[in-house]
């Protein structure tokens, strides 16, 4: 019983850190991330070993879980309103809080007509119109009636449009369904080749700094990828571009 107590401790953490580590692979966890899951954890492992040592009683971890469930249980009907509230909030901040967040946290694709960003965490998208009509404004800040204006007017860059027409089907799904016959051929374009990919494109996408390594790479096109992927919701122009930056990158080590 004593060789027990004594190797509990060593095998819990030894089995947390194995755990933790598969769980930072799996879902491609940043440093903060990371950070915030070993603390839980630690915390968790304390109480574990101070309960398993006789140290703490069972009734004092269970009480404060039970009433906390009991709690979300009596409130669950607010919480299912207060929930899409909270998204809706979280995609609008999205755009307004990608000029301070990191490189890291945040892709951008400048085009003729569009700076997108995209962040990593949400996967939220904006970006700012460069010209035209609707010159400095952001794309959440446009109505549908407008993006598909918007994409009539940049219907000749394929790339701009193919950004535009993501965002579309990423914030407004039905927006085919709402536009009119004409809209839709205007917002439609001819499926042209994208552009040719630089180094300073491809860092952009995958929001990597100079002199990134493999693994960096291959974790960041894997984090994008989990977001934006066809099968997931996700625009395919965009998969391919982040495909594409992903290989040039690759190539030139």
């Amino acid at each position: 019983m004593i060789l027990f107590r004594l190797l509990a401790p060593i095998l819990l953490v030894l089995l947390a850190w194995w755990g933790l580590r598969r769980l930072r692979q799996r879902f491609n966890l940043n440093a903060r991330q990371f950070s915030w899951l070993v603390g839980i954890t630690a915390v968790m492992l304390v109480v574990l070993l101070l309960v398993i040592m006789g140290r703490l009683p069972i009734q004092a971890v269970a009480a404060p879980v039970l009433f906390v469930l009991s709690l979300l249980l009596r409130n669950a009907h607010w919480l299912a309103r207060l929930f899409p509230m909270l998204q809706r909030q979280r995609r609008q901040a999205g755009g307004s809080a990608g000029a301070g967040a990191s490189s890291a946290d945040v892709s951008s694709i400048r085009t003729e007509w569009l700076a997108m960003e995209l962040r990593h965490d949400s996967g939220a998208m904006d970006g700012e119109v460069l010209k035209g009509r609707f010159q400095e404004q952001r794309l959440s800040q446009l109505a549908l009636a407008e993006l598909l204006e918007l994409a009539g007017e940049c219907r000749d860059d394929t790339d701009s449009l193919q950004i535009l027409q993501a965002y579309l089907d990423r914030e407004h799904p039905d927006w085919r369904e709402q536009a009119s016959a004409g809209e839709q051929e205007q917002a439609s374009g001819q499926g042209a080749e994208p552009s040719a990919m630089n180094e300073t494109e491809a860092l952009a996408i995958l929001g990597l700094e100079p002199g990134a390594g493999k693994d960096e790479i291959v974790r960041a096109h894997r984090r994008l990828m989990q977001k934006m992927h066809p099968d997931r919701g996700g625009s395919g122009y965009l998969a391919q571009r982040i495909n594409d930056a992903r290989d040039f990158l690759l190539g030139r080590h």
